[in-house]
């Protein structure tokens, strides 16, 4: 499991990743809510720690926009005691909330507890979706890893986020632009040449041979699409 911290003093950043390593989880960490934003348009999280006062962007800021795209649980950490913050942060969608100073084994529990309560109300489908197949690809979107025939495939964050919107939709054609709103999710930037060259990086570890590709196509005029030409395992 990921989680992300985000909190502008390196210190209670370094003692909650240290503390939820030794637990097991991946940790990963943002000094302010513009760079934690960054993180979770780019990686899969399955929980985040924030902190209400950071700058650049606060961490309500910031929650409204990942409640905008994602309903992973939200820890809210603070420094004030004020009530209404609670009520605030609580209504506009964090799961959780602790006053500093606050104990980290209790943070610890509470991580586990929302990450259990997380998987708990998943639907069936949801639940099955955790890990796709496609023709001799594989996605265990928990582990954020890909195989090829049962083997691991390094790929880049923005070359996994496309290959995986391209597994979740088999057979759908996109257009360049589509693609990058999908991944890059800059509704007003867009660069053709960007998608071209991480869809090339792509086919370089899943094709046998790049220059004839059995997964991605190429609809000419149009975009992309995966479709997978050979024997199904």
């Amino acid at each position: 499991m990921v989680i992300l911290i985000a909190d502008d003093e390196s210190d209670i950043r370094n003692l909650i990743k240290i503390s939820l390593e030794e637990n097991g989880y991946t940790v990963l960490t943002a000094q302010n809510g513009k760079e934690a934003w960054d993180i979770l348009s780019t990686q899969d999280v399955h929980l985040a720690i924030l902190d209400v006062m950071m700058p650049v962007m606060d961490g309500f800021n910031l929650l409204r926009k990942i409640r905008e795209h994602s309903t992973i649980p939200v820890i809210f950490l603070t420094a004030r005691a004020d009530d209404m913050d609670k009520v605030l942060g609580l209504g506009l969608g964090a799961d959780d909330y602790l006053a500093k100073p606050f104990s980290i084994a209790e943070l610890v529990a509470r991580v586990g507890a929302q990450l259990r309560r997380s998987n708990e109300y998943l639907s069936p489908k949801e639940k099955s979706n955790v890990n796709i197949t496609y023709g001799n690809l594989s996605i265990d979107k928990e582990k954020c890893c890909v195989y090829k025939g049962g083997e691991p495939i390094e790929l880049g964050a923005k070359e996994y986020k496309l290959l995986l919107h391209f597994m979740e939709n088999p057979e759908k054609v996109f257009t360049k632009r589509q693609l990058y709103n999908a991944v890059w999710d800059e509704e007003y930037y867009f660069d053709d040449n960007t998608v071209m060259v991480h869809i090339s990086r792509i086919r370089n570890r899943i094709e046998d041979d790049p220059q004839k590709p059995k997964y991605l196509k190429t609809i000419r005029g149009i975009g992309y699409k995966l479709h997978y030409i050979g024997e199904k395992p």
